[in-house]
């Protein structure tokens, strides 16, 4: 899928404008940074649960 911006369906009327993005409120600007925090911690704790879960899995086999 692709986004065609410069052949728009159905033609927008001619005395348009744009419309700007939303500007976030602090209590949702907080909400993005910690959800951004969350995913942060996460990427850096899932190869080291990873890794546990393999070498565990190991010592039983052994």
């Amino acid at each position: 899928m692709f986004l065609d911006l410069k052949d728009p369906w159905p033609p927008a009327p001619p005395n348009r404008q744009p419309a700007s993005a939303p500007r976030l409120t602090p209590r949702r600007q907080r909400i993005v940074v910690l959800i951004v925090a969350v995913n942060l911690l996460f990427l850096l704790i899932g190869p080291l649960a990873g890794s546990s879960v393999v070498e565990g899995l190991a010592q039983l086999l052994h």
